[in-house]
């Protein structure tokens, strides 16, 4: 539990920010480095009781969850907060139930720990094993969404580690309802209070003591914007792993079905505009350009995305602003696309190469060929042939669980599920064998 108290809002008030001593943050992350030690010796069994708890307490307890939700709604509100950053920190009796239903989904998943992932009787007669071991407290930094809450709870202890949360301040009275109540879950089933915690505070400095706690935190995930995910990669002392900035490019090439480019241009852009893995830039080969950019840009215009259009795109439909070079490298999340006509596949992959976040990069093709040269030449976490972009999620690619996509190449890359929140100790068997002098 945090042990700095917030100060309770009131419908239409602004929030106060909660400071936080960095012996209070070290503390919260001293506690939690003591409940990792014993989450990495459960069995999947009392793992499992445990996330069946959380789920039906969170169901038992809508009511306090939804009251408290409303607060950090109303201050939101208050301050002016865009609709489509309130509706992500909305919850509902209909979202609850889909945090619940999200920890029992984690019960038909495999446990990692344990798991061998390789194994040789070497020539001297030592037997050596690398087994997967948890990564002890993963600490994470996330903005608005209180769903991240109860997901990267219940991520962290299928996984074996301690969870240890800073959301948003926006978020704050949200997140102490539902800690306070999946730390009681995890009591109830036998675990340690510290299972799960919130960071104290909702200031900057301290994100900055929980970013500098090395040697008790193991690991950051920052979850949320570029701005947020530059600010812990370049301020942290503790290890971090990369995600989320999508700037994503779909290449629809010379040889592109343009029916079927249509459906995947408008899915990856609109099915959800705000997330990661939604199309921010399309690029068309100029070869179908005269017919493909009227057909898919006409079809984002009556989906309401605005086009930001290079002078070929606006040479050929009506209805565009003007492209501006921000803007290719901009992560919009909202139903804004940048649109350019490229003379080759060649100049396709070097504009994804000059602008990519190295997230998820598309290619719609008929062209083997072009669909080999893209996949090898292009550099990111996820590459699509003739597929939408919305499908790099976890839960598609059959994990059954995300905690982010990394965008990093240590570690972890892509979408990362319980193997990702794991790392590896080798375990060495003898029989008394002894390594000579020389």
């Amino acid at each position: 539990m945090t042990t700095a108290s917030a100060e309770r809002t009131t419908p239409g008030s602004l929030r106060e920010t909660v400071s936080a001593t960095r012996d209070e943050v070290l503390a919260a992350a001293a506690r939690s480095r003591s409940a990792a030690a014993d989450l990495a010796l459960l069995s999947s069994a009392s793992k499992d009781r445990a996330l069946q708890t959380m789920a039906a307490a969170l169901r038992s307890q809508v009511a306090a969850i939804l009251s408290a939700n409303a607060l950090d709604v109303a201050a939101a509100e208050a301050a002016g907060t865009p609709e489509s950053l309130i509706d992500r920190l909305r919850l509902t009796e209909a979202r609850v139930e889909g945090m619940a239903t999200g920890l029992e989904d984690l019960l038909a998943l495999p446990d990692p720990v344990g798991q061998t992932v390789r194994g040789s009787v070497l020539p001297n007669g030592l037997s050596l094993q690398q087994i997967r071991v948890p990564l002890g407290v993963v600490a994470i930094i996330y903005e608005a969404r209180p769903n991240v809450t109860v997901d990267a709870t219940g991520i962290a202890l299928k996984s074996g580690n301690a969870a240890l949360l800073r959301g948003s301040a926006s978020a704050w009275e949200s997140n102490r309802v539902l800690v306070d109540i999946l730390s009681a879950a995890a009591v109830s089933a036998g675990l340690p209070a510290d299972t799960v915690q919130l960071v104290p505070g909702t200031d900057r400095e301290s994100v900055s003591h929980l970013m500098t706690a090395r040697g008790l935190v193991d690991v950051i995930i920052p979850r949320g914007g570029a701005g947020l995910i530059k600010a812990v990669v370049e301020g942290s002392t503790v290890p971090v792993i990369e995600t989320g900035v999508g700037n994503v490019h779909v290449f629809v090439d010379a040889s592109a079905d343009l029916e079927m480019a249509e459906a995947i241009v408008l899915n990856a852009k609109t099915r959800r505009p705000s997330v990661c893995n939604a199309a921010e830039t399309l690029l068309v080969h100029t070869d179908v350009a005269e017919t493909a950019i009227p057909r898919l840009v006409g079809a984002l215009g009556a989906a309401g995305v605005t086009v930001h259009a290079d002078d070929r795109t606006a040479a050929l439909v009506a209805g565009t602003v003007p492209v501006t070079a921000a803007d290719y490298d901009t992560e919009f999340l909202s139903l804004d696309i940048a649109v350019k006509v490229v003379d080759s596949l060649d100049d396709a992959i070097a504009h994804i190469r000059a602008h990519s976040t190295g997230h998820t990069e598309a290619i719609v093709t008929g062209d083997l060929a072009a669909a080999r040269a893209f996949t090898a030449r292009v550099d990111a976490a996820v590459v699509v042939v003739n597929a939408s972009t919305a499908f790099t999620d976890g839960g598609e690619f059959g994990f059954g669980a995300e905690i982010g996509i990394s965008t990093q190449k240590l570690h972890a890359r892509g979408p990362m599920g319980l193997a990702e929140l794991t790392s590896t100790k080798y375990v060495l068997n003898g029989t008394g064998q002894i390594r000579s002098a020389s």
